[in-house]
């Protein structure tokens, strides 16, 4: 197989989320063929550019994109593309040139304090890390001197706060405040979950309202295109 194939059969593989020589896929028929780990592998292995297989990587997530939203493909299949992704860039990132593996933006994502549901913000963490950005979770309940502590630490471009009761949307209000009160001004704040909306979102003075996970990924491509 040359370059052109080996790389047409990783991005392949992401699209049919085999992960892995032991995984199936989405078929069910390709376990014990090679799968996105062991084809990223060969690809270094040979010579191609990491910043070659990265913009793959993007190209592939941008077509199980499309198959969700034509309902081809359903929230399992994308998320297992996305886990094929996340993982590859474990051994991706190494051998990329500094501050490559993080050229899209920095994404930091918590459940605000009170909150112990994780469920849609797993889902956008994993997606968006499957887009190419690099993200860090806090996790759930995660208070607010929590949040900006990450912030001063981490450095994102992108804060992510998620709410799946009416409850913790105060919490949620609070944690905008503080952020833009602290002077993150240019950090951009998305918002996701049941009870939000994009009319709360501007109440609160975040940036973005996100109803699922494709939305919050539209709206960072749009950023990227616009900058």
């Amino acid at each position: 197989m040359n370059k052109d194939e080996l790389l047409n059969a990783l991005e392949n593989s992401i699209i049919m989320g085999h992960l892995d020589a032991d995984d199936e896929g989405y078929d069910g028929t390709m376990e014990g063929t090679p799968g996105t780990l062991e084809y990223t592998e060969q690809a270094l292995e040979e010579g191609v550019e990491p910043q070659k297989i990265l913009e793959l990587f993007g190209r592939a997530m941008e077509e199980v994109g499309k198959l969700f939203e034509t309902d081809e493909y359903n929230l399992p299949d994308m998320l297992a593309s996305a886990e094929c992704v996340g993982e590859a860039m474990d051994i991706l990132e190494p051998k990329l040139q500094a501050g490559s593996s993080s050229q899209k933006g920095k994404f930091l994502i918590a459940t605000v304090k009170g909150d112990l549901h994780d469920i849609g913000k797993n889902i956008v963490a994993t997606m968006i890390k499957g887009a190419g950005y690099q993200v860090k979770d806090l996790g759930i309940d995660v208070p607010a001197g929590d949040i900006l502590q990450s912030i001063r630490d981490f450095k994102p471009d992108f804060v992510g706060l998620s709410a799946l009761l009416t409850t913790t949307m105060i919490e949620m209000e609070q944690v905008v405040k503080m952020i833009k009160d602290e002077g993150f001004s240019d950090i951009k704040v998305f918002i996701g979950g049941a009870p939000t909306s994009k009319k709360f979102a501007t109440k609160i003075g975040a940036d973005y309202y996100c109803r699922d996970v494709m939305d919050a990924i539209h709206i960072l491509e749009k950023l990227r295109e616009a900058s």
